[in-house]
């Protein structure tokens, strides 16, 4: 089984940042990708931005030029800088990792989801 622990979420003003962090941790042989997807309330969750194992990144129209992944796949972490953040940015934002676990089979897992309150 794989673990997703999600940090660094809370309540901005608009144009502020936040960085929201997320380690993975279990029976991984390998990390695919990790991402972020986010959920405002009565809306559907949302794809925000993603990170492959080589590195390569995408994005929401939305988000682009504001927010950066990263990923570091040695501490099997992700990490999503938001800047210039905007009301409509609010929003639980939810990890997510593809995995090839340790018994070789390919998972898909989430974390708990951290709110990002951006306040106008």
């Amino acid at each position: 089984h794989v673990q997703l622990l999600e940090s660094g979420g809370g309540l901005v003003q608009a144009g502020g940042s936040l960085r929201l962090s997320c380690a993975a941790s279990g029976s991984i042989f390998r990390i695919k990708t990790m991402g972020w997807f986010r959920q405002a309330p009565g809306k559907q969750r949302e794809l925000v931005a993603t990170v492959t194992r080589s590195g390569s990144t995408n994005y929401a129209d939305s988000v682009k030029g504001r927010f950066t992944i990263s990923g570091d796949s040695g501490k099997k972490t992700t990490y999503l800088q938001m800047n210039s953040l905007k009301p409509e940015d609010t929003a639980v934002y939810y990890c997510n990792t593809e995995v090839t676990e340790t018994n070789t089979r390919d998972g898909t897992y989430w974390g708990q989801g951290t709110q990002v309150t951006v306040s106008s």
